[in-house]
């Protein structure tokens, strides 16, 4: 069985109150969580400890929106880590679509859905994520 411990997922999101239950949701499950409250804030910490197993995304933001960041990070780092974007915004499967991300919940959602959602990605191909880690590391 998988050590949750070592599974780092990164929220980024805006509303400090989705931010703060997710956080803490996911700390009681047993991740290791990492927040930012916009995509540049987000581009800092995967530079600065590399990217999760996980990334779950805003799409409108202050800064850098959901948009800009889930384009800068495919350029900068492929598709290695997947992305589910969170959206109170029409047509969620179409705002993932649009940044090529592995999924999406619609806001309000439930956490039951949300944790499915993270345990079916999270674990999907665990070497990736650490391989490039290890690069991004070497590169620094």
């Amino acid at each position: 069985m998988t050590n949750l411990k070592f599974k780092k997922i990164l929220i980024v999101e805006d509303d400090v109150d989705i931010l703060f239950s997710l956080e803490m949701l996911l700390e009681n499950e047993g991740y290791t969580v990492q927040v930012a409250e916009n995509g540049a804030v987000a581009l800092e910490l995967i530079k600065n400890n590399g990217l999760p197993n996980l990334i779950l995304l805003d799409m409108m933001m202050p800064v850098m929106n959901g948009w800009q960041f889930g384009l800068k990070v495919h350029a900068l780092y492929g598709h290695l880590c997947p992305i589910v974007v969170m959206t109170a915004a029409a047509d969620a499967q179409q705002r993932a679509k649009d940044i090529n991300a592995i999924d999406w919940l619609e806001k309000p959602f439930n956490f039951k859905k949300l944790l499915t959602l993270i345990k079916k990605h999270v674990n999907a191909d665990e070497n990736i994520a650490e391989n490039l880690n290890q690069a991004i590391i070497q590169l620094k």
